[in-house]
């Protein structure tokens, strides 16, 4: 069980997440997404029962997992530049204050590459688009050089091309082995993962897609009905989740 102050924001629940393969976390806002990363990530403590990451504990493991939260906004108050943003994902670790070494410098520049974020090296967060910020980000989670990395919704609200780029540092970084958990709102991204989590307060369904997207399990984890469409389509209307004014629909690729 997981909370905070009082609050119970995941009951008792049991799960797995398959060693090198993309797990999904899906549900409905307030669900619980968040807290069961955070929990992997090591920074809140089950309340009732037990948590293993990677073999121990999430204390124990906590230098081989990479935590990326989405983050658009910044203080622009705080002068630092891209490339001093990734190399803090170094302090991990190494600490803040140990000299940068030359395989630092070398672990920045590739995942600066990777994102296509090089030629912004030496500008400011605050002048980054949203798409660009969250590159960035992604990219302080590379140099840490996990073997799990975890990503609070990585393409949430973003422009093509960093959708396009995040999605494909997420193969690269499967084909290496590296075990990946992602949230997401989208059913369709979830339906790309080897593995889904559907999350309701609880875990209310875990395993392959056709299995943890099943119409029925999302209309009961969302308390929603859904659309069948004739191509075989679901469109599943989350009324907790409207970034526009207008309905905001997922889209379910055939089951």
């Amino acid at each position: 069980m997981l909370g905070y102050d009082g609050a119970v924001a995941v009951a008792e629940s049991d799960f797995a997440v398959p060693r090198g393969r993309l797990t999904a976390v899906i549900g409905p806002n307030g669900s619980g997404k968040s807290t069961l990363l955070g929990a992997l990530a090591g920074l809140i403590e089950p309340r009732r029962g037990t948590i293993q990451v990677l073999g121990v504990s999430p204390a124990e493991a906590r230098r081989r997992v990479a935590y990326v939260l989405q983050s658009t906004k910044v203080n622009e108050s705080m002068p630092v530049t891209v490339r001093e943003t990734v190399l803090m994902g170094r302090y991990a670790s190494s600490g803040p204050f140990r000299p940068l070494t030359r395989s630092d410098r070398t672990s920045c520049r590739t995942a600066l590459e990777r994102l296509a974020i090089a030629d912004l090296a030496h500008r400011h967060l605050h002048e980054l688009s949203g798409g660009q910020r969250q590159r960035v980000f992604v990219a302080q989670g590379l140099v840490q050089q996990g073997d799990m990395l975890l990503l609070d919704e990585p393409i949430t609200g973003l422009d093509l091309v960093s959708t396009d780029t995040i999605r494909r540092v997420v193969r690269e970084e499967l084909e290496r082995g590296t075990t990946v958990v992602l949230t997401t709102h989208d059913v369709a991204d979830a339906g790309n993962a080897d593995h889904v989590i559907l999350m309701a307060g609880k875990v209310h369904t875990e395993g392959p897609p056709a299995l943890a997207l099943h119409p029925d399990r999302l209309s009961d984890a969302y308390g929603i009905g859904i659309l069948h469409l004739e191509d075989g389509s679901v469109v599943l209307d989350d009324a907790a989740h409207r970034p526009v004014e207008e309905r905001h629909v997922h889209y379910e690729r055939g089951q």
